[in-house]
């Protein structure tokens, strides 16, 4: 398989990528796999989104590739992807099926209570390597759901669109947990990589509230992993696309747009908490990253 990765950054993109009319909103999408009209050119493709996606598939011959691991696909299978997440589809798809697929960019759930608690659905994790299987019930549960985000959306979009969007999505994760939680584990699971190991050294270093310890670097990233530095970003950009200080980079935006966003620290005070010596050299590297500067950002809303 090419190392090429397709780096998908919004709902429109997704939706030029798989064929699909634009979008009705601009963060939030439902669609059925059967209209999916360039899935199978895309088959031996890899991408990253930078969008959640939750896929319900009722019969599918094939398998789905995440990260290092394949998935073969039975009945009633839901799959969990999370932003920057490597992912690739070699699949056979039912045109006559009704199964669906929900995408929602991150900024959609930022400020929200969802926003702040999806770190803890694990099954959108890396390390959550095993796909959900629902009985008949439970896929009527679950898509019952997704019809009410897709039927709010297609109405005018007013003040509580959001709102009424984000209560039926924090539905589908907390139902999806209740039926992981006591799903039957019939298989052992599966080795850490060193990338599941290197994105956990990232969470927990940007956990706090500041960066203690100043912003990590590639060749700390490495000492952790037991390995050097430029190994472990030959390896992460061979298998993400992106290079080590790319991913750290990443962590450090949205810990940025986090504080921004939900706290009332001066930029400045922002700044030093996230290790930077200089405001302005935290203001660049903001804007490099976003387009924005930081108070640009901090009243978007």
């Amino acid at each position: 398989m090419s190392n090429n990765i397709i780096h998908v950054k919004n709902i429109t993109q997704a939706h030029e990528l798989l064929g699909l009319p634009k979008p009705k909103h601009p963060q939030v999408s439902v669609f059925r796999h059967k209209d999916l009209r360039l899935l199978r050119d895309l088959s031996q493709v890899r991408f990253t989104m930078d969008l959640y996606m939750i896929s319900m598939k009722d019969q599918l011959a094939g398998e789905f590739g995440y990260g290092r691991q394949t998935y073969d696909f039975q009945e009633g299978t839901m799959v969990f992807i999370a932003p920057n997440q490597v992912f690739s589809g070699n699949s056979d798809f039912d045109e006559s099926s009704d199964d669906w697929m929900v995408l929602f960019d991150a900024d959609f759930i930022r400020t929200s209570e969802l926003g702040r608690s999806i770190n803890n659905y694990h099954f959108f994790s890396y390390e959550a390597n095993e796909a959900l299987h629902l009985s008949e019930d439970e896929k009527a549960e679950i898509t019952n759901l997704v019809i009410r985000i897709e039927k709010e959306y297609q109405q005018n979009i007013d003040k509580h669109t959001q709102e009424i969007i984000l209560i039926n999505l924090e539905s589908i994760l907390k139902y999806c947990q209740r039926f992981y939680d006591r799903q039957f584990i019939t298989r052992k699971n599966f080795n850490q990589s060193y990338i599941v190991a290197f994105e956990n050294f990232l969470k927990q270093r940007f956990a706090g509230d500041t960066l203690e310890n100043g912003i990590p670097t590639v060749a700390e990233c490495g000492r952790a992993l037991n390995m050097s530095s430029h190994y472990l970003s030959d390896l992460l950009k061979s298998e993400t696309g992106k290079s080590a200080k790319e991913h750290i980079d990443l962590h450090l935006v949205n810990k940025a747009k986090n504080l921004l966003q939900t706290t009332q620290q001066s930029i400045s005070e922002i700044a030093y908490d996230l290790g930077f010596d200089y405001p302005n050299h935290f203001s660049k590297f903001f804007k490099s990253k976003t387009g924005l500067s930081p108070s640009e950002f901090k009243n978007m809303n």
